[in-house]
Order: structure tokens, then C-alpha cells, then sequence
């Protein structure tokens, strides 16, 4: 975790998502410059694990266990949140995940289902926390994806909800520069999660590598400077929703290892 001043002492932060992988590393990262920290998931022993690490640091922990799809949830949540805190500073849009998978193989639930709780209940969440995060100039950070840049057949589902997330980002930050509420996000590339460990565990079937050579061959197949960690992302939330990252204001920053394809020029010579 960063270093530094306890930065964000005496904020409260919400992350979803928060019982594995990123959102965890969030919530400790955010825990360890100060913050108070809400977790949600659907895995409510996972959460409680979490809460633990994060009192160990000195910090309020709570755990709200709940499937964030569900109509009644993301009230419910902000409820417990306002009875728990009574203010809210950072709320950090992380949970979901979208498979992989051909256009005329993956079905309509499945559409459904990445867009429910990816996009639709991070726009409810961000909506109903919206007076909360005015009230104290709070920030709002969406965990996207690299996936939008570059769209193929086999992820077709994961590019679209990330193009969606990406568009209400900005609309929202439009809405947060008369609110007073910063607004922006990180897409992650390959980080080292158990999804990566999934993509790995399948490269080293097809070539019959071990998994220091498999792990090797997909960097180099992804062209990139290394995989990432859940503590890259953390770090860069924690800098971004920071006094020091402030006057970022609608943006979505790749952190990928250089995976993302260059933004190109016009040519004026």
C-alpha cells in the first residue's frame, strides 16, 4: 500500500465490489490513508474478512452483504450507510464482471445480467448517494475497463457495458462540476485477480507450459510491460479521490502495462 500522510483522514468511502481482487485492495488501500470504510458484495464472510483487515489498520468497518441487482438493495445500502456514518466522501463503483463468450452462443440473461449489476446499479447507487456526496464535495470513482477501446466478437458484452459506464461517467462529471462532486475512472487491463488466474490456467493447457512461462508468454502475447496487481489500481484510486488528484474531473485513466492502442495524432506537416 502507498505511502504518505494519512491523506483522506476522517472520510468515509463505500466500495462495492469489495470482497475480493480490486475492490478489496480499494478498500485497504483507502483504509490505510485515513478513510472509514462501507464494503459491499454479495459474499457477506468474504466482506467480514475484509473488515477485519481494515480495523487492523485503525479504521471503521462495516459490512452491508447484498446482491446489488436487487430493487430494494441500493437503498437498503445507503440506509445503513447514513445510520453507520452519516456522511459519505468517496463512493468507488466496482462490482461486476462480464464474460467472455461468442455473440450467438451467450444468451439474453446473460446481457442482462452483465448490465444489471455492472451499469444499471452503479447509476441507481450513484444516484442515491448523489446528496450525500454534495453535501460533503465528495468524489465518485468507476472501475471500468480497457475493454471499450478495442471491442472484439469474444467480448462483445464486457466492451459495450464499459463504453456505457464510460459515457455515464462523463455525463455525471458534467452534473458533479455544478455540484461540487469530482467524478472520473480507472479502467484496469490484466491484473492479477482470480479471473487472471482463470485466463492463465488456460493458456498453460493449450501450450503445456508451466505457469511462470505461461504467465510469460501472455505478456508478451498482450505486449505489455507486466500484469498488474490490485495495489497498482488501489494506489491510483487512492491519489485520484486525494487532495493531490482533485482537479482530475471526467477522465478515464488506462492503467494496462501499455495494452491500450496509442491515441493517434492528425498529421499537420
Amino acid at each position: 500500500m502507498s505511502g504518505g500522510l494519512n491523506e483522506l483522514a476522517g472520510k468515509v468511502a463505500l466500495i462495492t465490489g469489495a470482497s475480493r481482487g480490486i475492490g478489496r485492495g480499494i478498500a485497504l488501500e483507502l483504509a490505510s490513508a485515513g478513510c472509514d470504510v462501507m464494503v459491499t458484495a454479495r459474499n457477506g464472510n468474504a466482506l467480514g474478512g475484509v473488515a477485519q483487515e481494515i480495523r487492523a489498520l485503525g479504521r471503521k468497518a462495516t459490512v452491508y452483504a447484498a446482491d446489488l441487482t436487487a430493487d430494494t438493495e441500493p437503498a437498503g445500502l445507503i440506509e445503513a450507510l447514513t445510520r453507520d456514518f452519516g456522511r459519505l466522501d468517496i463512493l468507488v463503483n466496482n462490482a461486476g464482471a462480464t464474460k467472455r463468450g461468442g455473440f450467438l452462443v451467450q444468451s439474453e440473461q446473460e446481457w442482462h445480467d452483465a448490465f444489471n449489476l455492472k451499469f444499471f446499479a452503479h447509476v441507481g447507487l450513484s444516484r442515491l448517494a448523489w446528496p450525500l456526496l454534495k453535501a460533503g464535495k465528495g468524489s465518485v470513482l468507476f472501475i471500468a475497463g480497457t475493454s471499450a477501446r478495442a471491442p472484439v466478437a469474444d467480448a462483445m458484452v464486457g466492451a459495450s457495458v464499459v463504453a456505457a459506464m464510460l459515457a455515464f461517467m462523463k455525463a455525471l462529471a458534467d452534473l458533479g462540476k455544478h455540484d461540487g462532486v469530482q467524478v472520473n475512472a480507472v479502467n484496469p487491463g490484466s491484473v492479477k485477480t482470480d479471473r487472471f488466474r482463470g485466463r492463465l490456467e488456460r493458456v498453460m493447457k493449450k501450450t503445456g507450459l508451466d505457469e511462470a512461462a505461461a504467465t510469460e508468454r501472455h505478456r508478451r502475447d498482450l505486449d505489455i510491460t507486466r500484469f498488474g496487481t490490485p495495489e497498482d489500481i488501489a494506489g491510483m484510486v487512492r491519489f485520484v479521490v486525494s487532495p493531490r488528484g482533485r482537479w482530475l474531473h471526467g477522465t478515464a485513466i488506462d492503467m494496462d502495462g501499455g495494452q491500450s492502442a496509442p491515441l493517434r495524432m492528425s498529421n499537420y506537416d
